[in-house]
C-alpha cells in the first residue's frame, strides 16, 4: 500500500470518535494492507514503531523537528517556531507549508516504516544531526498529508484515539467477521503483548494456526498477573479454597528476565515495569544474577523494595522509586539498595509454566534460587482457614506491609486481572481515607490556579476512571496537596499538554480543563467516600479527595476501572 492511501485512512481515522467506527475502518485498513507490512502499519497507528517493551524512541523534540521542517522548506527557524506556537501541533504546521515542498515520490508504507525506524536508531555522535537531516529528506519525499502524519509520529502524537484493544477488536472482525475471537486473541496479547507481532502472524496464518501455542519468550515481558479485591478472608476462602498468603510489598514491580548465554546487546538481564517498558539501568544489582541462578534461562516475576542501610528496614515506596532515574544509578544504589522478593516463575530453560499450578510453580522457584541477600524468594503460608488468613494478613500489616496477596493453591499465572486466581484484602480505614481503599486514577487536564497558587502555574486538576477505552471524569482535586507536590505535578505535566481534549476523554462543559495533558500521570488518591454526581461523566465522584503518591509504576493500562469504583462503593 502506497503511505499515501495509508494516510487517508488516517485522516478519516482522526475524524471518528465512535470506537465502533474506529474498528470498522482500521478492519478496512488492516484487509488492503500485504503481510510484510502489516506489522509496521500497527505499530504506527499505534503511534510508535516497536512494541513499547523495546523502549525504542526518536529522542527528538519539537525543537529538533522544527529544526527538520526548517530544512524542509527553508524557512527561518523562528518563523516555523512561531507557527508552531500559534497552531500548537506540529501535522497542522506541516499542512500550512506551500505544497510545492512535497515531491510525493509515491512511497510504500513499508518504506515509510523502515526509513523512520532507521532515523530512531540513529545513536551516538553527531546522531541528532543526521536524525533531524534524515527527517528532513522524508518528509520531502512525502506529499503533504502524509507528512502531517509522519510529523506527529515523532513527536508522539499521533492522536487517533487507538488502543491495543482496537487492534484486537478489528483482527477479530478482520478474521471470524465478529468479535468472537477476541477472548483467544486477549490470552495471546497478554503472553506475548506485540500487536504489530500478533496481527502479522494472525493476517498471514489465520487465527488458529497462529494461536495454536504460546510460549513465553525470555526477553519479551508478559502481561503481569494483578490481584482482583476483596473484603474478607471469610469471602476469599469460601470462593477460592485451598490459597497461600504472601506479605503485599510496598514496592515496585519488576520482572526480570534472565539469559545466561546473554542477550543481543550483550547483557545478561533485562527487567520491566508492570506497565512492559524495559527499565534494566535502574538495577545494577542484578548483574550477578548468574551467580544466583540455577538455570541456564528464568522469568521471575517481583517485587523490589528499598532497604535503610543503617536498620535493614524496608523502605516505603516513595523512596523506592527514587531510582526511576537515568543518571546516578551508581550512586542511588549504593544509598538505596534493593531487595527483590521473588514471589513467582513464569518459565525456565526454555519450559513455559504459566499454566503450572501455584504450588509446583513455587517448588520450581524454591530450586531455582539460590540463598542469597539481593534476589530472595517471599514467604508464603498455605491455608484453608479463614481465621488463620486473616491472622497472616494483621500480621503482615502490624509488621509495615500492605496486608496480604491471597492466590489460589491449585491456580495457574493468569497475566492482567483475570478471574478469582490473584486477590488482596481491602486496606484498612485509616490516614489513607475512609474509603476501604485506595483509587488509581490518570491526570486528564489542570485548571490554572489563583492567588497564591499562580506561582504553582496550577490551582487544581482533573482525575479520570477508565471504562473500556474511554476515560471518564471521577473528581477535581485543588487540596491536600503541599506546595512541593504542586510543583512536582507541574513538572511533570508541562510536556504532556495537548491541544485539544484527547479522544477518549468525557468531559462535562462544566468540567472543561484550562489545559488538557494526555493520559500518562497516574496518581494514587483517597477520599472519604464515593456518592452519585450529576456533573461527572463516570456519574459518581468522590468526596475529600486527596493526593496519596504519584504511580510512576502504573500506565493508563494500570488506572482502576468504572467497575472497581462500583465494587467500592457498594462496599
Amino acid at each position: 500500500m502506497l503511505f499515501k492511501n495509508f494516510a487517508e485512512h488516517l485522516e478519516r481515522l482522526e475524524k471518528i470518535s465512535s470506537r465502533l467506527a474506529i474498528t470498522d475502518e482500521a478492519v478496512r485498513l488492516l484487509k488492503k494492507l500485504s503481510t510484510e507490512e502489516v506489522a509496521g502499519a500497527i505499530y504506527i497507528l499505534m503511534g510508535r514503531l516497536e512494541p513499547t517493551y523495546t523502549g525504542l524512541e526518536f529522542n527528538l523534540g519539537w525543537k529538533m523537528l522544527l529544526r527538520a521542517i526548517g530544512e524542509l522548506s527553508a524557512e527561518k527557524n523562528e518563523k516555523v517556531l512561531a507557527d508552531f506556537k500559534r497552531k500548537g501541533d506540529v501535522g497542522e504546521v506541516m499542512m500550512d507549508l506551500p505544497p510545492k515542498v512535497f515531491a510525493d515520490k509515491k512511497l510504500s508504507v513499508k518504506e515509510v516504516y523502515e526509513r523512520l525506524l532507521l532515523i530512531a536508531k540513529y545513536a551516538g555522535g553527531g546522531s541528532i544531526e543526521k536524525k533531524v537531516s534524515e527527517l528532513a529528506k522524508l518528509l520531502s519525499d512525502l506529499d503533504q498529508l502524509s507528512a502531517k502524519f509522519v510529523a506527529r509520529i515523532v513527536l508522539g502524537r499521533l492522536r487517533l484515539g487507538f488502543s491495543d484493544k482496537t487492534i484486537l477488536d478489528a483482527l477479530s472482525v478482520a478474521e471470524r467477521g465478529d468479535k468472537s475471537a477476541r477472548k483467544k486473541l486477549d490470552e495471546a496479547y497478554q503472553i506475548r503483548p506485540d500487536a504489530g507481532h500478533l496481527a502479522a502472524a494472525v493476517l498471514s496464518k489465520g487465527l488458529d494456526k497462529a494461536l495454536v501455542r504460546l510460549e513465553v519468550e525470555v526477553g519479551v515481558p508478559v502481561m503481569p498477573a494483578l490481584c482482583q479485591r476483596l473484603n474478607q478472608a471469610t469471602e476469599i476462602v469460601e470462593k477460592m479454597g485451598e490459597v497461600a498468603a504472601e506479605a503485599k510489598f510496598d514496592g515496585t514491580r519488576v520482572q526480570i528476565h534472565f539469559k545466561r548465554k546473554g542477550f543481543s546487546d550483550g547483557t545478561k538481564v533485562k527487567t520491566f515495569t508492570r506497565n512492559l517498558e524495559e527499565n534494566s539501568q535502574m538495577f545494577p544489582e542484578l548483574f550477578e544474577m548468574g551467580e544466583w541462578v540455577k538455570s541456564d534461562e528464568g522469568v521471575f516475576d517481583s517485587e523490589a523494595v528499598g532497604i535503610d542501610t543503617k536498620t535493614g528496614k524496608l523502605l516505603p515506596f516513595q523512596m523506592t522509586i527514587t531510582r526511576k532515574r537515568k543518571h546516578g544509578i551508581t550512586e542511588a544504589a549504593s544509598t538505596i539498595p534493593l531487595r527483590f522478593y521473588v514471589f513467582d516463575i513464569l518459565a525456565r530453560d526454555g519450559k513455559t509454566l504459566l499454566g503450572e499450578p501455584y504450588f509446583e510453580r513455587r517448588k520450581i522457584l524454591a530450586r531455582t534460587i539460590k540463598e542469597n541477600k539481593t534476589v530472595v524468594v517471599d514467604e508464603m503460608h498455605r491455608t484453608t482457614d479463614a481465621v488463620e488468613l486473616h491472622a497472616w494478613h494483621e500480621k503482615f500489616l502490624a509488621e509495615g506491609f500492605e496486608g496480604a496477596v491471597i492466590k489460589k493453591w491449585n491456580g495457574p499465572y493468569l497475566p492482567g486481572r483475570q478471574g478469582w486466581n490473584w486477590v488482596k484484602i481491602k486496606e484498612k480505614e485509616g490516614s489513607t481515607g475512609k474509603l476501604a481503599d485506595t483509587l488509581d486514577l490518570v491526570v486528564m487536564g489542570y485548571y490554572r490556579g489563583r492567588g497564591k497558587r499562580t506561582v504553582f502555574g496550577l490551582g487544581a486538576f482533573l482525575v479520570g476512571v477508565r471504562k473500556d477505552d474511554k476515560v471518564l471524569t471521577i473528581a477535581k482535586i485543588g487540596t491536600g496537596l503541599s506546595d512541593e507536590q504542586f510543583h512536582d505535578l507541574k513538572k511533570r505535566l508541562d510536556n504532556l499538554t495537548a491541544l485539544e481534549m484527547p479522544k477518549e476523554y468525557e468531559v462535562d462543559k462544566a468540567l472543561e480543563a484550562d489545559v488538557w495533558v494526555v493520559p500518562k500521570v497516574v496518581v494514587e488518591i483517597a477520599a472519604d467516600e464515593i456518592t452519585k454526581s450529576p456533573v461527572h461523566t463516570a456519574g459518581v465522584a468522590l468526596r475529600f479527595p486527596r493526593l496519596v503518591k504519584f504511580r510512576d509504576d502504573k500506565d493508563l493500562a494500570g488506572v482502576t476501572t468504572l467497575a472497581e469504583v462500583e465494587e467500592i462503593r457498594l462496599e
